[in-house]
């Protein structure tokens, strides 16, 4: 979620020792764990070919089912709609080479582990037109009725300027900003853990807009309004005010709000990628062997119930009626479909988790794409001299538009709207066609001279994903207390703490991540839960390349007293 107006808070750091996503809960390095010549371990023969349940075909299921291949598992994967989730890249109709990115667009260079997949399979990115990014041609903030156009912060007025500094002040003294940044880049462990759980200590009860009022540089209501309505992400951030402040603690840590990048191609083809890539290196599997191979070309349906058999299997029902039981399964999907839309055994989670998946707090979105002919806001206007239209923040209820462009002379796509729980729900009961002419005359107050409709091509595409059955919002995002719920949940892979009726049955994916809503904790949780299944089956990883569960003791979340 790149900066708008704080662009001034991310400081210069050593190109050679970057910021990533190293923490900070679990200071792990997943990206050398997958760099590592040894791999991710290996497993006693006598567990080759066993089948390992995996449901959900987004991207952690899919990196899941891919690194257990490798290990020289069968993972038998279960969709109820089509590989890759919420990176779901759709073609407009009669128009299926212009792609609308329905769920993930945008994607910060911190997120190591997820270029590792993204270079593995031959995928190129390039920068996200972003509010002021370098990338962006021009930007418009709307506020109250009154219009400003930039090109970088320095021409907006001297208030949002004041907003930078305050939020760079806040961030400095009260949550050790430029420390923290400085301990990320050098990966020191022992200091991330010492100011990140005297952070949880002392935040955890506490929302991101409760942070604001408290630091003095925010003591005008004037600045917070700003903040929020353009705020440090690409478009208004009050809708985020409510939830808790170490959420957004860690967004701006681990960088995951710089330098967005968008894959070329669009970004559901690194799950469909690596769904039918044929590893370099893999044990037990003849030589072509790929995901796609090992299922016939398609993935398992929808399951509809998951229970526990003995000897402590996990017995998966599907869509079809068809009945498989597994010695272990890995639960990549939204939580909140094992509480509505599987029916679902009591005994397979202690009640504690049970409590921490129906406390998961989710994040509606909504996106409306218009195809058009071409990037017509490249045009300058005669009496201005301003690009015609330029990427948008307003307080209207449109809230961030974005120009992505293709080629100069081809066709070129629009998102005219992009916006977050309260401000996505606006949206809901609308038709695709009320939402467009609602949008269309929210941009035309903006810019009353330009003509977007006569530009369009073709027909739009919208969704809100609170309104999408099988995922029932965005992503998780947790509210003031839930520390603690997410704490099990992200640990939930190392099993040897559990009562041995409760393995067997791992959770990865978004909501189990720290980090929610970025592909990075996906691929992270994906591959706790593969070392968690290895460890089950007595495999082990080489001594020169620890994983995760073998460096938990050091480096584990804090656990909060109750």
């Amino acid at each position: 979620m790149t900066a708008a107006v704080p662009a001034a808070v991310h400081e210069e750091h050593d190109p050679q020792k970057p910021v990533t996503m190293f923490g900070p809960d679990f200071p792990f390095a997943y990206d050398d764990y997958l760099a590592h010549p040894a791999g991710l371990g290996s497993i006693p023969e006598a567990a080759y070919g066993t089948e390992v349940a995996v449901i959900g075909g987004g991207l952690s299921g899919i990196v899941a089912a891919y690194e257990l291949m490798k290990l020289g598992f069968r993972p038998v994967v279960y969709e109820a709609d089509q590989i890759g989730g919420r990176m779901r890249s759709s073609g407009f109709a009669g128009r299926p080479d212009i792609l609308a990115e329905m769920g993930a667009m945008r994607f910060p260079p911190s997120s190591t582990a997820l270029f590792h997949y993204l270079d593995s399979v031959g995928l190129q990115t390039r920068p996200f037109p972003n509010p002021l990014a370098e990338a962006t041609p021009s930007t418009v903030v709307d506020l109250k009725g009154e219009s400003h156009y930039a090109r970088t912060l320095d021409d907006l007025p001297e208030v949002y300027q004041d907003v930078a500094r305050a939020w760079h002040e806040t961030l400095e003294q009260r949550a050790r900003y430029s420390e923290m940044q400085k301990a990320i880049q050098e990966r020191d462990a022992a200091t991330i853990k010492e100011i990140w759980d005297d952070l949880v200590a002392r935040y955890d009860n506490t929302t991101f807009y409760g942070f604001l009022c408290e630091s003095p540089a925010f003591a005008s209501f004037r600045h917070r309004e700003i903040f929020g309505q353009v705020g440090f992400g690409t478009g208004g951030w009050d809708t985020d005010f409510p939830n808790s402040i170490l959420e957004v603690l860690r967004v701006v840590f681990t960088a995951a709000d710089d330098d967005h990048q968008r894959i070329v191609g669009g970004s559901q083809q690194l799950p469909l990628r690596l769904w039918e890539q044929v590893p370099d290196t893999m044990v037990h599997w003849p030589a072509g062997t790929s995901l796609v191979s090992l299922h016939g070309g398609t993935p398992r349906p929808a399951v509809t119930r998951l229970h526990r058999t003995a000897p402590h299997n996990i017995t998966v029902t599907d869509a079809n009626g068809d009945i498989r039981t597994y010695p272990a399964a890995v639960f990549t999907a939204q939580g909140w479909m094992l509480l509505s839309r599987i029916e679902c055994d009591a005994d397979l989670f202690p009640i504690e988790h049970w409590t921490a998946i129906e406390r998961t707090h989710y994040m509606g979105s909504s996106k409306l794409f218009v195809p058009v002919d071409r990037p017509f806001w490249t045009d300058q206007d005669p009496v201005t001299g301003r690009d015609v239209l330029s990427m948008t923040l307003t307080d209207r209820m449109t809230r961030g538009t974005y120009l992505l462009d293709g080629t100069a002379d081809g066709p070129a796509v629009i998102c005219l709207s992009y916006t977050w729980s309260d401000d996505s729900l606006k949206w809901l009961p609308l038709s695709t066609d009320e939402r467009l002419e609602v949008m269309l005359a929210s941009l035309s107050a903006i810019y009353p001279t330009v003509d977007i409709r006569k530009h369009i091509i073709a027909n739009p595409l919208t969704i809100s994903w609170e309104d999408e059955p099988w995922f029932m919002g965005a992503f998780k995002a947790n509210l003031p207390g839930h520390y603690r719920y997410q704490e099990r949940l992200f640990t939930h892979f190392m099993q040897d703490r559990l009562p041995e009726r409760y393995r067997g049955l791992f959770l990865a994916g978004d909501d189990v991540s720290w980090t929610a809503g970025w592909a990075e904790g996906a691929v992270q949780t994906a591959l706790n839960a593969v070392w968690g299944v290895l460890h089950q089956f007595g495999g082990c990883t080489d001594p020169a390349n620890p994983g995760p569960g073998d460096a938990f003791a050091r480096i584990a979340p804090l656990e909060l007293a109750d």
